[in-house]
């Protein structure tokens, strides 16, 4: 599965506990754009309003910016395709405090595009550090080898 757009961000904000695929309603010049690598999630979120769960603060550039719609909205909420099984047992999930949606990774599966989104809490500054200071004494020991 080729990998469209990666929120790197989200694993080091959040503590993953459960994921989920989801796909993605889109307008045609849309989906050449995020097929073309024009697709940004980082710092986006997932709701869930009326039932639906909604995509929000994704950024998708028209695929050819003179010939965009003259309405089109970079930034607009896009609905996600999930069953109403996964979106009842998200609503719930979602009622605990500190509990977020995050999208991870957009990818390419047999030419839909796919959301890869995580169930996760964020984490405390103290285990921010830990993972930096981690990270850092890896790195130093790959280097002495």
């Amino acid at each position: 599965m080729e990998t469209i757009a990666e929120n790197r961000r989200a694993r080091f904000d959040y503590e993953i506990a459960e994921t989920y695929e989801a796909g993605i309603a889109l307008l045609g010049h849309e989906v050449k754009s995020a097929k073309g690598g024009h697709f940004q999630i980082a710092g986006a979120r997932v709701l869930i309003r009326n039932g639906e769960a909604w995509l929000v603060n994704a950024h998708i550039p028209p695929y050819q910016p003179k010939n965009a719609p003259a309405n089109y909205e970079e930034d607009r909420s896009r609905r996600l395709l999930l069953t109403k099984e996964e979106v009842k047992s998200l609503t719930g999930a979602l009622q605990e405090r500190g509990k977020t949606l995050i999208p991870l990774r957009a990818y390419l599966k047999h030419g839909f595009i796919k959301l890869e989104l995580g169930l996760g809490k964020s984490k405390k500054k103290s285990d921010k550090r830990a993972a930096i200071k981690k990270r850092s004494h890896e790195r130093e020991m790959r280097a002495v080898d």
